[in-house]
């Protein structure tokens, strides 16, 4: 079966997927920096190594990274780049496996969203930006 609705609306379709995987990086960079001592506190009891370093890295992969990856600027290595801090942050800030009861059931959950967007993130790396970007320009 032909989807040619999506054939014919690929490059839109490419731009909405960014919107959609970035609106959840720059939400939350935008909090990380505007509340950036209490993110500066939360890495220190998540266990991130050097929180001040760990806070400064979140802020400028989700809330820089994101803006570029949102208006499609250096697509291609940027999505890559945001898809291995994605696995970082679910190693190191939802590590199920050392829980139990609902606090593990919900860390699982935020695990494995990680990874899914991490999927997301490698398809935006190999489709690239579509023609509504910085880098078709």
């Amino acid at each position: 079966m032909r989807y040619t609705l999506f054939e014919n609306q690929k490059d839109a379709a490419v731009l909405v997927a960014r919107i959609l995987l970035m609106v959840l990086f720059i939400t939350f960079g935008w909090s990380k920096l505007t509340g950036f001592s209490g993110t500066v506190a939360y890495m220190a009891s998540s266990g991130a190594p050097i929180p001040e370093l760990s806070a400064v890295i979140a802020v400028v992969m989700e809330f820089v990274v994101g803006i570029a990856l949102l208006v499609g600027f250096y697509t291609r290595p940027l999505a890559l780049l945001l898809a291995l801090y994605t696995l970082a942050t679910a190693i190191i800030g939802h590590h199920y496996w050392n829980m139990t009861g609902a606090v593990q059931y919900d860390n699982l959950i935020h695990f494995y969203k990680n990874v899914s967007i991490m999927g997301g993130l490698l398809l935006l790396c190999v489709t690239g930006p579509g023609k509504y970007s910085i880098d078709r320009r």
